[in-house]
């Protein structure tokens, strides 16, 4: 099996630009230049009406940090059973301590919410954590899906050291996606460095819009070019490295 990508997407015409490039998994969130708010249930009907891709949708009520409030923590929770009713087939979150720690309470307690019946991520509130192999421990205990991480670097390749770590201690019971400054050119040395079997990127492109000065004027869009790209890249690693996990 190919090297499973999933794209980051924040409209209908993201999720359909991702499709036709050959992305096999979407993550949906709004805000994606304020690292991905919760979505509109509007556009998670549109893109699961048009698009036969599953569809991660982000649980994160407002940007800065992942330390939460108990009104929040309630907001996501609401958040998660609309998202879940609305056909989302999994949930990407992330609970931290005022230490950086996972917050396991409020992790487990979603996790109970949701069930068994979708996939969970913890998304890259982990590279935070002081102790990310501890933090992996905690997460796999708790039953989550997969973990979305840079390898606590700015980027995927420079954190590839610590995401090799992290796919072999988990050893299967976990799944770790790599994420952050992937691309077409280095994706086939990212896989080989760190035998992941997944990646994740927006593989996108700025198009400059008539806002300013009311706002920010600049907006990306998924490039069909860049997932396809992607994919080609990844054709000759993908049978060394085993099938892809998801």
């Amino acid at each position: 099996m190919a090297i499973l990508i999933e794209v980051a997407i924040s409209t209908l015409a993201d999720a359909q630009a991702a499709h036709a490039g050959g992305a096999d998994r979407l993550e949906l969130s709004s805000a994606l230049e304020l690292g991905g708010l919760t979505p509109s249930l509007g556009t998670l009907d549109l893109i699961k009406e048009a698009v036969a891709l599953p569809v991660v949708a982000m649980l994160r009520p407002r940007p800065g940090g992942f330390v939460y409030s108990a009104a929040e923590f309630l907001t996501m929770q609401r958040d998660a059973d609309f998202l879940l009713a609305h056909g989302a087939s999994g949930l990407a979150f992330g609970f931290l301590n005022g230490d950086r720690s996972i917050d396991l309470p409020r992790t487990s307690e979603l996790l109970r919410q949701i069930g068994s019946s979708c996939q969970v991520v913890f998304h890259r509130a982990f590279d935070l954590t002081p102790d990310p192999l501890a933090a992996l421990n905690s997460l796999i205990d708790c039953g989550v899906t997969r973990i979305l991480t840079s390898g606590q670097q700015p980027t995927a390749p420079t954190g590839a050291d610590l995401i090799r770590r992290l796919i072999q201690h988990a050893a299967g019971r976990i799944e770790i996606l790599p994420a952050a400054g992937i691309t077409p050119a280095n994706a086939a040395a990212l896989i080989a460095q760190t035998a992941a079997t997944q990646l994740h990127g927006s593989f996108s492109e700025t198009l400059h819009g008539l806002a300013h000065p009311v706002c920010n004027a600049d907006y990306r869009f998924t490039s069909v070019r860049l997932v396809a790209a992607t994919r080609a890249a990844l054709l000759d690693v993908a049978v060394t490295t085993g099938p892809a996990s998801g």
